[in-house]
């Protein structure tokens, strides 16, 4: 294995703590809006796994992808988000 391997193995490990950590806190978040916060962590890391895979393999098809998950994953948290205001603003 090349040192280069070796720095993959360990990105890969560093995302994939960060992933179970993040679904601790979508799990046992006190508020919607920590859980929200949680999920939208959970596309950046989705996504910079996927930076990370394309990296890997040399590869620059998975921009597209990459692009399309960070947006969806911004509109997502953004309405959310604003749903979570609305609800919190008619309890009162």
């Amino acid at each position: 294995m090349t040192v280069l391997d070796h720095v993959f193995v360990a990105t890969f490990t560093m995302l994939g703590a960060g992933v179970l950590c993040i679904l601790y806190g979508v799990v046992r978040g006190p508020s919607v809006l920590d859980r929200i916060v949680c999920l939208n962590a959970m596309s950046v890391l989705v996504v910079s796994a996927m930076a990370a895979e394309a990296a890997l393999r040399g590869d620059s098809a998975y921009i597209g992808l990459m692009v399309t998950v960070a947006l969806l994953g911004f509109v997502g948290t953004l309405t959310a988000a604003r749903f979570a205001e609305r609800r919190a603003h008619d309890r009162g």
